[in-house]
């Protein structure tokens, strides 16, 4: 920074400089006022620019595994939805089961076995209506045919599959279908078979449900520690921004003064006219 010397008053070297700086620190308070007023060290490139790359490419990861959390959250709802009905269906399985062994029974009449199998049948109808309602978002869950990725992780290959491959139909869990049951084949209902097969489509969806939830386990922690990361990059320390700021103002008080100063300190060669 040059300094003023002589009689000269064609340039004044002084309010020059005292300008400059006034300048300078009238710059560096904007940015820690912006940064006060945002909450953010980088509100530009330029502020840093590798520090703003990191960050962004933080955010990216932050938001992509936040929807891989959503994704989650469907494929348990999905399963949710397919474990209540396979309960419900095991649950008219065990009442089939009953009806049939009091089926077998000397004491018995045509009369009241045909009434036990009106209301097998009846029971058996009603598994064919829970396969037919239980749909997510308009989807069905139990024909056999539901096989669909969920993305739960950062990466495109980091995917879990939902499938329910067991067919619960009555006619696949009985043997018969429930519009074909009579008391002549009541006898041979595979309800055994049906129910075997209803309860390790439950075990596996609660062994999925465990996997999901240690995923999501996962994912929140990954989320809390990029957040924290890319929060030590990016945000301001409102703390340090606030003293830099109180310093700076102080400093352009001072400055504008001496600018003001400056300015007027060659009119005291005028008194060499007197």
């Amino acid at each position: 920074m040059p300094l003023t010397s002589g009689a000269r008053i064609n340039t004044n070297v002084a309010a020059m400089n005292a300008l400059q700086s006034l300048n300078a620190i009238n710059r560096d308070l904007g940015m820690h006022q912006e940064r006060l007023a945002t909450g953010k060290r980088i509100n530009t490139a330029a502020d840093d620019p590798s520090g703003y790359v990191i960050s962004k490419k933080m955010e990216g990861r932050i938001r992509s595994m936040n929807s891989a959390l959503d994704n989650v959250g469907d494929a348990q709802s999905t399963y949710g939805v397919a474990e209540g009905a396979y309960q419900k269906v095991a649950d008219l399985l065990v009442q089939i089961k009953e009806k049939q062994t009091r089926f077998i029974n000397g004491a018995f009449g045509a009369d009241e076995k045909d009434a036990i199998a009106t209301e097998i049948q009846a029971l058996a109808s009603e598994i064919d209506d829970i396969v037919s309602t239980t749909k997510f978002n308009g989807v069905s869950l139990l024909d056999g045919e539901y096989s669909e990725s969920f993305q739960v992780g950062e990466g495109s290959t980091e995917t879990f599959t939902v499938s329910f491959s067991a067919s619960v139909s009555s006619a696949s869990l009985l043997g018969t279908a429930a519009g074909s049951i009579t008391s002549a084949n009541v006898s041979g209902l595979t309800v055994d078979t049906g129910l075997g097969t209803v309860n390790s489509s439950i075990g596996t969806i609660g062994a999925s449900l465990n996997r999901l939830s240690a995923k999501e386990a996962n994912l929140n922690t990954a989320i809390t520690n990029t957040e924290a990361a890319k929060s030590r990059i990016f945000d301001a320390d409102i703390a340090k921004e606030q003293i830099k700021a109180a310093k700076l103002q102080i400093l352009q008080q001072t400055s504008t003064s001496m600018l003001a100063q400056a300015n007027t300190s060659p009119q005291v060669f005028l008194s060499l006219f007197r």
